[in-house]
């Protein structure tokens, strides 16, 4: 293998997310910073699952923040002091937001208000939560969650751009119905977008710069019209090493035969069916990737021809003529360009 870039994927990375030795934030301090708003319910079940990557939690609110929860409810399920007023005699000589800011990895802003994002795209600094945010030289991720008329209007709009203009990180927030009944894009990021959002952010950017292709899943290889020879591949393996490769900074193309998985966030997907549709798909996108890896289980053999309507079954037995596919991977090593990376199983 000529690169370093491919063969440094630890093994853990791949594993689902059911994996109990999964801790890839083991030794990561995260600052959960809740706002007031109606997802900061969703943030406590958030700062579980963050502590269960082997994170440890601090959270921090505003005083709006503390109207839709209790900061105890923050505690209990963080086993951390929960911060929220700027001028806290106890343990004032340490200067909480300095110290806060200067041993933790991440400040996670979520849910992020229009206020908080309005505050922070313009240096304002009231009160412990903005003046935290302001002191933390880290990466910080905005998760916005309000009324979508609210994330649509101009003000958040440019206040959203300027926050990524400053170094700031903005997850997309989700479509559909919001709490107040409306519909748009308003609803906070579900948890697999925020997880992946906050993986990229801790993990070191080894492939940033590079285009990653992927192949995943099966593929169907047609009798008639409703029956298929297919195989048993999930695609598990291949939508785990496209998340991986995303939040080591790659742009990550995904060929994906028929699979019931949800593609991960920040990778463009092709679906495809037949072997044929993969390896033209594949040969296509292959001239613009620096890394490509093969993990389809793309059938070897299809049916010669295909019927234009249902086979009857009207005979006792049924013969097929099978042809071979063709081999991509092969064709792919055959037309490698310069320095590109092929890795198969």
């Amino acid at each position: 293998m000529a690169s370093d870039n491919v063969k440094r994927i630890p093994g853990p990375e791949i594993l689902s997310e059911e994996a109990v030795s999964y801790k890839p934030l083991e030794g990561k301090t995260v600052l959960l910073g809740i706002t007031g708003g109606i997802a900061a319910y969703k943030a406590a079940d958030y700062s579980r699952k963050i502590r269960a990557l082997g994170a440890r939690v601090i959270p921090v609110m505003t005083d709006h923040a503390t109207e839709f929860l209790s900061p105890i409810t923050f505690a209990a399920l963080t086993g951390e002091k929960v911060y929220t007023d700027l001028f806290c005699i106890e343990g004032a000589e340490n200067i909480p937001h300095i110290e806060l800011a200067k041993s933790a990895d991440l400040f996670l802003v979520l849910p992020a208000t229009a206020n908080i994002i309005g505050k922070a795209a313009n240096g304002l600094a009231d009160d412990f939560f903005s003046t935290l945010l302001l002191a933390f030289s880290g990466p910080v991720l905005f998760s916005p969650s309000m009324n979508p008329a609210m994330y649509a209007h101009p003000a958040t709009q440019k206040n959203t751009e300027r926050l990524k203009t400053l170094g700031y990180r903005v997850i997309e927030p989700g479509k559909g119905e919001t709490a107040c009944g409306d519909p748009g894009q308003g609803r906070l990021a579900e948890w697999p977008v925020v997880k992946e959002a906050i993986l990229k952010a801790t993990t070191l950017q080894t492939l940033k710069g590079m285009n990653v292709l992927v192949s995943a899943g099966p593929t169907r290889e047609y009798l008639d019209p409703v029956r298929y020879i297919s195989n048993r591949s999930s695609g598990l393996m291949g939508y785990a090493v496209a998340r991986v490769a995303v939040r080591r900074g790659a742009k990550v193309t995904l060929v994906s035969g028929p699979v019931s998985l949800p593609p991960p966030p920040e990778i463009k997907l092709y679906p495809v069916e037949t072997a044929h549709e993969m390896g033209n798909t594949i040969s296509r996108l292959s001239q613009e990737a620096d890394v490509i890896i093969m993990t389809a289980a793309v059938a070897d053999y299809a049916p010669a021809a295909k019927a234009d309507q249902k086979i009857k079954k009207d005979t006792p037995e049924l013969h097929l003529d099978l042809v071979r596919t063709n081999d991509i991977l092969s064709q792919l090593v055959k037309s490698r360009k310069g320095r590109q990376i092929i890795v198969g199983f």
